[in-house]
């Protein structure tokens, strides 16, 4: 498993970050305090607190190259 920080400070930001990670068969989690919610899903995504970074867990253990480079826009 590897962790990043991204931030989602917009609506457009959500659509798009939802679309880059439902190409890829691994499961992700966004962490937000004690909140973690399924990053595929978009009204889980508006039920955190956007205003600050949020934690990515992507949950494979090679190739995580790919995902990074889709990612790219979205992190700190």
């Amino acid at each position: 498993m590897k962790t990043v920080q991204i931030s989602l400070n917009s609506i457009d930001k959500v659509k798009s970050f939802v679309n880059d990670i439902t190409r890829f068969d691994y499961d992700f989690d966004l962490v937000s305090g004690r909140y973690v919610i399924d990053a595929k899903s978009i009204m889980g995504i508006f039920s955190l607190d956007l205003s600050k970074p949020i934690d990515l867990n992507i949950h494979a253990e090679e190739n995580t190259e790919e995902v990074l480079a889709s990612l790219k826009p979205y992190l700190i």
